[in-house]
Protein backbone atom coordinates (compact mmCIF):
# COMPACT_ATOMS: atom_id res chain seq x y z
CA UNK A 1 0.00 0.00 0.00
CA UNK A 2 1.00 3.19 -0.86
CA UNK A 3 1.31 6.13 1.90
CA UNK A 4 1.16 9.64 1.45
CA UNK A 5 3.39 11.68 2.50
CA UNK A 6 3.31 13.08 5.75
CA UNK A 7 4.19 16.19 8.00
CA UNK A 8 7.88 15.35 8.73
CA UNK A 9 6.62 16.04 12.67
CA UNK A 10 3.54 15.91 14.09
CA UNK A 11 3.84 19.37 15.12
CA UNK A 12 5.37 21.25 11.82
CA UNK A 13 2.73 23.76 10.30
CA UNK A 14 2.33 24.24 6.45
CA UNK A 15 5.45 24.96 4.69
CA UNK A 16 6.23 28.64 4.32
CA UNK A 17 6.54 32.17 6.10
CA UNK A 18 6.25 32.56 9.94
CA UNK A 19 5.11 28.83 9.89
CA UNK A 20 8.68 27.66 9.03
CA UNK A 21 9.95 29.48 12.24
CA UNK A 22 7.39 27.92 14.62
CA UNK A 23 8.25 24.52 13.41
CA UNK A 24 11.88 25.02 13.38
CA UNK A 25 11.43 26.03 17.26
CA UNK A 26 9.93 21.79 17.54
CA UNK A 27 7.51 23.39 20.54
CA UNK A 28 6.65 20.04 22.25
CA UNK A 29 10.11 18.38 22.47
CA UNK A 30 11.49 22.00 23.05
CA UNK A 31 9.14 22.33 26.10
CA UNK A 32 10.01 18.74 27.43
CA UNK A 33 13.70 19.80 27.51
CA UNK A 34 12.98 23.03 29.36
CA UNK A 35 11.12 21.48 32.14
CA UNK A 36 14.46 19.37 32.94
CA UNK A 37 15.55 22.67 33.57
CA UNK A 38 13.15 23.51 36.08
CA UNK A 39 13.66 19.96 37.89
CA UNK A 40 16.64 21.00 38.35
CA UNK A 41 15.81 24.61 40.09
CA UNK A 42 13.00 23.89 42.31
CA UNK A 43 15.25 20.89 43.85
CA UNK A 44 17.84 22.97 45.24
CA UNK A 45 16.86 23.99 48.96
CA UNK A 46 16.85 27.96 48.35
CA UNK A 47 14.52 28.61 45.18
CA UNK A 48 16.46 31.59 43.17
CA UNK A 49 13.23 32.27 40.70
CA UNK A 50 15.63 35.37 38.82
CA UNK A 51 18.21 32.66 38.11
CA UNK A 52 15.94 30.11 36.97
CA UNK A 53 14.42 32.85 34.53
CA UNK A 54 17.86 33.33 32.86
CA UNK A 55 19.23 30.06 33.02
CA UNK A 56 15.80 28.87 30.84
CA UNK A 57 16.17 31.87 28.45
CA UNK A 58 19.70 30.11 27.86
CA UNK A 59 19.01 26.94 27.32
CA UNK A 60 15.72 28.05 25.44
CA UNK A 61 18.28 30.08 22.92
CA UNK A 62 20.72 27.65 23.06
CA UNK A 63 18.36 23.61 22.61
CA UNK A 64 15.06 25.29 21.22
CA UNK A 65 16.67 27.78 18.86
CA UNK A 66 20.55 27.22 18.40
CA UNK A 67 20.30 23.56 18.30
CA UNK A 68 17.33 23.39 16.24
CA UNK A 69 19.09 25.96 13.55
CA UNK A 70 22.24 23.84 12.86
CA UNK A 71 20.18 20.85 12.79
CA UNK A 72 18.08 22.14 9.72
CA UNK A 73 20.90 23.12 7.98
CA UNK A 74 22.01 19.69 7.80
CA UNK A 75 19.19 18.12 5.19
CA UNK A 76 16.64 20.25 6.36
CA UNK A 77 14.73 17.49 7.98
CA UNK A 78 11.71 19.59 8.71
CA UNK A 79 11.67 20.93 5.28
CA UNK A 80 11.50 24.75 6.07
CA UNK A 81 12.22 27.05 3.32
CA UNK A 82 13.68 29.84 5.87
CA UNK A 83 17.34 30.70 3.77
CA UNK A 84 20.51 28.85 4.96
CA UNK A 85 22.14 32.46 6.02
CA UNK A 86 19.21 32.70 8.66
CA UNK A 87 19.64 29.58 10.12
CA UNK A 88 23.63 30.54 10.26
CA UNK A 89 22.70 33.69 12.04
CA UNK A 90 20.20 32.27 13.75
CA UNK A 91 21.90 30.14 15.29
CA UNK A 92 25.31 32.02 16.16
CA UNK A 93 23.44 34.83 17.60
CA UNK A 94 21.13 32.30 19.54
CA UNK A 95 24.16 30.04 20.77
CA UNK A 96 26.63 33.01 21.30
CA UNK A 97 23.83 34.82 23.81
CA UNK A 98 23.00 31.58 25.17
CA UNK A 99 26.93 31.08 26.67
CA UNK A 100 26.97 35.24 27.28
CA UNK A 101 24.08 34.67 29.94
CA UNK A 102 25.89 31.78 31.23
CA UNK A 103 29.61 33.59 31.52
CA UNK A 104 28.21 36.45 33.18
CA UNK A 105 25.78 34.09 35.79
CA UNK A 106 29.02 32.70 36.27
CA UNK A 107 30.59 35.70 37.01
CA UNK A 108 27.96 36.40 39.40
CA UNK A 109 27.76 32.91 41.10
CA UNK A 110 30.72 30.61 40.49
CA UNK A 111 33.48 30.55 38.47
CA UNK A 112 33.20 26.28 38.15
CA UNK A 113 29.68 26.95 35.99
CA UNK A 114 31.82 28.02 32.95
CA UNK A 115 32.60 24.76 32.91
CA UNK A 116 28.91 24.08 32.41
CA UNK A 117 28.83 26.71 29.66
CA UNK A 118 31.64 25.47 27.59
CA UNK A 119 30.59 21.88 27.62
CA UNK A 120 26.66 23.35 26.39
CA UNK A 121 28.60 25.53 23.76
CA UNK A 122 30.33 22.66 22.77
CA UNK A 123 27.83 19.59 22.73
CA UNK A 124 24.88 22.00 21.28
CA UNK A 125 27.31 22.41 17.96
CA UNK A 126 28.81 19.08 18.27
CA UNK A 127 26.03 17.01 18.49
CA UNK A 128 23.62 18.62 15.81
CA UNK A 129 26.32 19.45 13.24
CA UNK A 130 28.10 15.64 13.80
CA UNK A 131 31.03 16.92 13.95
CA UNK A 132 34.52 14.68 14.59
CA UNK A 133 32.51 12.01 12.44
CA UNK A 134 29.34 12.44 14.35
CA UNK A 135 31.31 10.83 17.90
CA UNK A 136 29.06 13.05 19.80
CA UNK A 137 25.74 12.37 18.08
CA UNK A 138 24.65 8.81 18.50
CA UNK A 139 24.07 6.21 21.10
CA UNK A 140 23.76 7.79 24.45
CA UNK A 141 24.56 11.32 23.68
CA UNK A 142 21.15 12.58 23.09
CA UNK A 143 19.92 11.92 26.63
CA UNK A 144 23.27 12.91 28.10
CA UNK A 145 23.18 16.04 26.49
CA UNK A 146 19.71 16.70 26.12
CA UNK A 147 18.58 14.97 29.24
CA UNK A 148 20.82 15.13 32.04
CA UNK A 149 22.70 17.95 31.02
CA UNK A 150 19.97 20.52 31.72
CA UNK A 151 19.27 19.39 35.25
CA UNK A 152 22.74 19.51 36.61
CA UNK A 153 23.53 22.85 34.83
CA UNK A 154 20.24 24.52 36.42
CA UNK A 155 20.70 22.84 40.09
CA UNK A 156 24.69 23.46 39.91
CA UNK A 157 23.73 27.31 39.12
CA UNK A 158 21.73 27.63 41.83
CA UNK A 159 23.26 25.02 44.43
CA UNK A 160 27.13 25.65 43.04
CA UNK A 161 27.48 22.09 43.99
CA UNK A 162 26.03 18.61 42.65
CA UNK A 163 24.21 16.00 45.38
CA UNK A 164 22.76 12.97 45.25
CA UNK A 165 19.09 14.91 44.65
CA UNK A 166 21.07 16.71 41.61
CA UNK A 167 22.01 13.02 40.09
CA UNK A 168 18.84 11.07 40.81
CA UNK A 169 17.03 14.19 38.64
CA UNK A 170 19.41 13.96 35.95
CA UNK A 171 18.85 10.67 36.41
CA UNK A 172 15.40 10.96 35.48
CA UNK A 173 15.80 13.38 32.89
CA UNK A 174 18.28 11.01 30.96
CA UNK A 175 15.91 8.05 31.22
CA UNK A 176 13.11 9.97 29.42
CA UNK A 177 15.03 11.60 26.93
CA UNK A 178 16.52 7.99 25.69
CA UNK A 179 12.87 7.25 25.93
CA UNK A 180 11.85 9.87 23.36
CA UNK A 181 15.10 8.86 21.13
CA UNK A 182 13.76 5.54 20.83
CA UNK A 183 10.40 6.37 20.12
CA UNK A 184 11.09 9.24 18.02
CA UNK A 185 13.49 7.49 15.27
CA UNK A 186 10.84 5.14 14.16
CA UNK A 187 8.46 7.78 14.25
CA UNK A 188 10.95 10.23 11.62
CA UNK A 189 11.90 7.16 9.97
CA UNK A 190 8.33 6.76 8.83
CA UNK A 191 7.41 10.93 8.37
CA UNK A 192 10.52 11.65 6.90
CA UNK A 193 11.76 8.98 4.46
CA UNK A 194 9.06 5.98 4.43
CA UNK A 195 6.87 6.44 0.67
CA UNK A 196 5.49 3.14 0.41
CA UNK A 197 4.52 0.72 3.04
CA UNK A 198 2.76 -2.80 2.26
CA UNK A 199 1.96 -6.16 4.58
CA UNK A 200 -0.70 -7.07 6.88
CA UNK A 201 -0.35 -8.95 10.19
CA UNK A 202 -2.72 -12.33 10.91
CA UNK A 203 -3.64 -12.30 14.20
CA UNK A 204 -4.33 -15.93 15.57
CA UNK A 205 -8.33 -15.19 15.20
CA UNK A 206 -8.10 -14.67 11.08
CA UNK A 207 -7.98 -11.10 11.66
CA UNK A 208 -5.85 -9.46 9.38
CA UNK A 209 -4.91 -6.03 9.84
CA UNK A 210 -3.54 -3.58 7.16
CA UNK A 211 -0.29 -2.06 7.52
CA UNK A 212 0.93 1.13 6.65
CA UNK A 213 2.35 4.27 7.71
CA UNK A 214 -0.08 5.27 10.69
CA UNK A 215 0.31 2.00 11.85
CA UNK A 216 3.77 2.25 12.24
CA UNK A 217 4.21 5.80 13.83
CA UNK A 218 0.92 6.52 15.53
CA UNK A 219 1.90 4.09 18.80
CA UNK A 220 5.29 5.80 19.66
CA UNK A 221 4.07 8.93 18.51
CA UNK A 222 0.48 9.02 20.86
CA UNK A 223 3.80 8.17 23.48
CA UNK A 224 5.43 10.98 22.41
CA UNK A 225 2.96 13.01 23.09
CA UNK A 226 2.13 11.85 26.63
CA UNK A 227 5.62 12.13 27.70
CA UNK A 228 6.37 15.72 26.77
CA UNK A 229 3.59 16.01 28.82
CA UNK A 230 4.11 14.31 31.27
CA UNK A 231 7.07 16.24 31.79
CA UNK A 232 6.32 19.81 31.55
CA UNK A 233 3.12 18.82 34.31
CA UNK A 234 6.15 17.01 36.66
CA UNK A 235 8.26 20.59 35.97
CA UNK A 236 4.93 22.54 36.47
CA UNK A 237 4.10 20.35 39.93
CA UNK A 238 7.55 21.44 41.82
CA UNK A 239 7.40 25.05 40.60
CA UNK A 240 4.20 25.75 42.04
CA UNK A 241 5.30 23.56 44.95
CA UNK A 242 7.90 25.87 45.50
CA UNK A 243 6.03 28.89 45.01
CA UNK A 244 2.95 27.91 47.67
Amino acid sequence: MTAARPRPAFYALRQGGWRDYVTLLHPPYTLWHLSYVAVGAALVPRMDWALLGWTTLAFALAMGLGAHALDELRGRPLQTCIPQRVLVGLAVVSISAASAIGIAVAISRTLWLLVFVAVGAFLVVAYNLELFEGRFHGGLWFPAAWGAFPVLTAYFASARTLDGAAVAAAGYAFAASWAQRKLSTPVRLVRRRVVAVEGTAQLDDGTALELDGDALASAPEASLKALAAASVLIAAALLLFRAG
